[in-house]
C-alpha cells in the first residue's frame, strides 16, 4: 500500500505516461521523410522501404553499443548511415535530425496529464525520468519540473536502480522519499521498487501485472491521483 506520509517528491515517466509516444514518433518520421524528399531523395526512398530504418537502427545498436541509451545519437547515426548508403551527403544528417527532433517534441498530452501535473507540482517537487529523448522545456511542460534525468544524459536507463537514485539525488532526497509514476511495468514500476522507491503503475490498457513483487498502487488514469492524494 502507498504510504503518502513518506512521499516528499514525485518522479514521472514521460512517453506513454503523459502522452502517447507512437503517434508522436510517426509524425516526427513523416517530417523527417518530407525533409529528406526535398534535400536527399535517394535516402528518403531508402527509408520508405519496409523496415529499412529499423534495420539500420538495429545495426547501429549492434555496432555502437555505447550509444544504446542515447536515442538521439542512434537516430542521428542511422540517418548518417542511410545517407552514406544512398550515395548522398552524410553531413546532411545533422539538419535532418534536427527536423526529426523538433517534431518529436510536438506531443499531444493525454487529457489527464496537464491536470495531474498541476496537482502534483502544487504538492511536491517533480523530476522527469525518461529513457527517451523528450525535452520537457521544448514540449512545454518544463515549468512543472525541478529537474529532468534521462538515460541519454546519465548513460544508464531504467530499470537500472542507478538512474532512479540519480532522480532522487537531483532533488537532494533518498529513493525512499520518492514516488515514481510510470506506465511500463518493468522499466518504471519494478525498476522503482528495486531502487527503493514507492511505485505507482499507470495501467491505461488493463494489462496484467507481470511480476511477483506488486507496485504500491495501480492507476488506470492520472485523474485517480486526485482521490489518491485526498484533493
Amino acid at each position: 500500500m502507498l504510504d503518502l506520509a513518506k512521499v516528499k517528491a514525485v518522479s514521472l515517466d514521460l512517453d506513454d505516461t503523459l502522452w502517447p509516444i507512437w503517434p508522436t514518433i510517426e509524425r516526427a518520421e513523416k517530417a523527417l521523410h518530407d525533409w529528406l524528399m526535398e534535400h536527399a531523395p535517394m535516402t528518403a526512398a531508402l527509408f520508405s522501404s519496409p523496415g529499412a530504418l529499423r534495420e539500420i537502427r538495429a545495426e547501429m545498436q549492434e555496432s555502437r553499443p555505447h550509444l544504446k541509451h542515447d536515442m538521439s545519437a542512434l537516430r542521428r547515426e542511422a540517418i548518417r548511415v542511410a545517407l552514406y548508403r544512398a550515395g548522398e551527403d552524410p553531413l546532411l544528417a545533422e539538419p535532418a535530425f534536427e527536423v526529426f527532433f523538433a517534431a518529436r517534441q510536438q506531443v499531444t498530452l493525454f487529457e489527464d496529464a496537464l491536470p495531474a501535473l498541476e496537482l502534483l507540482a502544487a504538492r511536491y517537487p517533480l523530476v522527469a525520468l525518461s529513457n527517451g529523448n523528450a525535452d520537457v522545456q521544448r514540449v512545454g511542460i518544463g515549468r512543472f519540473f525541478r529537474a529532468s534525468v534521462s538515460a541519454r544524459e546519465f548513460g544508464v536507463g531504467k530499470p537500472d536502480p542507478r538512474i532512479f537514485h540519480a532522480a532522487a539525488g537531483a532533488l537532494d532526497l533518498t529513493p525512499a522519499d520518492v514516488l515514481h509514476i510510470g506506465d511500463d511495468a518493468t522499466l518504471d514500476a519494478l525498476g522503482a521498487l528495486n531502487a527503493g522507491m514507492q511505485a505507482a503503475w499507470l495501467n491505461r490498457s488493463d494489462a496484467l501485472w507481470p511480476h511477483e513483487q506488486e507496485p504500491h498502487v495501480t492507476l488506470t488514469h492520472l485523474g485517480e491521483l486526485r482521490e489518491l492524494l485526498g484533493s
